[in-house]
C-alpha cells in the first residue's frame, strides 16, 4: 500500500495536477497491483527448497511402495527422511490421511498444490483407475529431475545475458568517444571548409 502511495505521489509532482492526478492513479493502481502479486523471499525459498527436495521425495516413496508399504505409509515414512518444508507438506498429508479423511481427496488436494502437484495426480491418478503409482511416480521422480535440469540450464544461459548489460554500458561511452566523436567532429571540419 505504501509503495502505491509513493508512485501516486511521485507522478503528482512529476507531472501538473489536472494531468497528474489522473497518471497517479494509474501508477498507484499499477503499483499496488505489481507489489501484491510479487513473491516474498520467503515464499520463493520455501517453493525452491521443495522444488530441489521433490525428485528424492518421489524416489523415496517408489522404493517405499515397491517395499509393500501402503500410501500412507509410504508417505509417513518419507516426510520422517526429508527435512524443511517438504516435509512439513508431507506430514500435513499424513496428518489427513491418519484421521480418516478419503485418500483421493488427500491426493487430489495435493495436486493442486503448484509445486507437489506431481505427486498428488500421480497418487489421485493411480487411486481412480487402479495402476501401479510406483510406474506414474517413477516418471513423475525422472519429469521433476527433467525440469530442474532444464531450469538449472535457463538459468545458467541467462546469467551471460545478464552479464552482457553492464559490460556494454562500460564499453559504450568508450565506443562513442574514440569512434563516433572522432568521426562526426571530422565531417564537421570538412563540411565547414
Amino acid at each position: 500500500m505504501t509503495g502505491a502511495l509513493v508512485a501516486g505521489a511521485t507522478a503528482v509532482q512529476l507531472i501538473s495536477p489536472p494531468g497528474g492526478l489522473v497518471l497517479a492513479g494509474v501508477a498507484a493502481i499499477a503499483a499496488y497491483r505489481w507489489i501484491d502479486r510479487s513473491e516474498s523471499a520467503v515464499d520463493r525459498r520455501r517453493r525452491e527448497e521443495i522444488a530441489r527436495d521433490l525428485p528424492l521425495a518421489a524416489d523415496l516413496l517408489v522404493a517405499c511402495l515397491a517395499a509393500g508399504k501402503a500410501p500412507g505409509p509410504a508417505l509417513a515414512t518419507v516426510a520422517a527422511a526429508v527435512r524443511g518444508p517438504l516435509a512439513r507438506e508431507l506430514r500435513t498429508a499424513v496428518a489427513q490421511l491418519d484421521l480418516g479423511a478419503d485418500p483421493l481427496a488427500v491426493w487430489q488436494q495435493l495436486g493442486q498444490d503448484p509445486i507437489l502437484g506431481p505427486i498428488g495426480r500421480s497418487f489421485a491418478r493411480a487411486s481412480r483407475s487402479g495402476s501401479s503409482v510406483t510406474t506414474a511416480l517413477s516418471r513423475c521422480a525422472n519429469d521433476l529431475r527433467r525440469r530442474r535440469l532444464s531450469a538449472a540450464q535457463a538459468q545458467a544461459r541467462s546469467v551471460g545475458v545478464r552479464a552482457a548489460g553492464p559490460l556494454g554500458l562500460c564499453f559504450l561511452p568508450a565506443f562513442v568517444l574514440v569512434g563516433i566523436v572522432p568521426t562526426v567532429v571530422g565531417l564537421f571540419a570538412e563540411f565547414v571548409r
